[in-house]
């Protein structure tokens, strides 16, 4: 289930974000050369390795989710060895991943922000799930429910918290992932918030993708 831009348009790199699940192709035009196109990520339950970023007061720590409830950790992710983009491990499925070699919130663009849907509630022994097929719900699980207007925060690491607007939660079916839409640049700062959606088909698979977009608003005054 993974979705692809043309060959000769798009750098190809794909995000999974929930279990079993594999989001659409991301246009990393910004953020990395088109000399070296990253691979398709591997499935795996191992922990991500969290990347070193500069200005910490700039890095975002914590999303929130007013209606949702959502007060998250961010957890700053490059690539991994295969040159596809992290994702917060199944053990930690509350916690939101950054793409840090991107946009920050509050940086013209938009700042990549993936999580799960839901993730196996199994315990890991030497990097296998242990036990039946059983599953916990993620830290996006309920994203689909937002409307236009709803209100997200990204906090930064000097505490202040940048207000954006949803402006659209769409659902896009993997294989026709419309990747110059999500992740093409734009003028102004904005969020792409990412998870699985749809239902699940005969693999067991989430068969679509959830997006929602934010854009930048200013903060009340006072």
């Amino acid at each position: 289930m993974r979705a692809t831009a043309p060959a000769d348009t798009a750098i190809k790199v794909l995000l999974a974000v929930a279990g079993l699940c594999a989001v659409g192709a991301v246009l990393l035009q910004l953020f990395v050369p088109r000399t070296a196109p990253p691979r398709a990520p591997v499935q795996s339950a191992a922990e991500p390795r969290q990347i070193r970023v500069t200005d910490a007061h700039s890095v975002p720590v914590k999303l929130h989710i007013p209606s949702l409830g959502v007060d998250a950790d961010i957890l700053p992710l490059g690539l991994d060895a295969t040159g596809a983009l992290e994702v917060p491990g199944f053990r930690n499925p509350m916690r939101v991943g950054w793409y840090a070699l991107g946009p920050r919130p509050g940086q013209r663009g938009p700042a990549v922000l993936v999580g799960h849907r839901d993730a196996p509630a199994n315990e890991y022994e030497h990097g296998k799930r242990v036990g039946g097929n059983h599953l916990r719900k993620g830290v996006f699980a309920k994203i689909g429910r937002l409307h236009d207007g709803a209100r997200i925060e990204a906090e930064l690491g000097d505490g202040r918290r940048l207000p954006f607007r949803v402006t659209s939660v769409e659902t896009y079916r993997t294989r026709r992932f419309p990747t110059a839409r999500v992740y093409g640049p734009v003028d102004q700062p904005q969020l792409r918030l990412i998870t699985c959606g749809g239902v699940i088909d005969a693999q067991g698979h989430w068969d679509s993708n959830v997006v929602v977009s934010a854009v930048q608003v200013a903060a009340p005054p006072g």
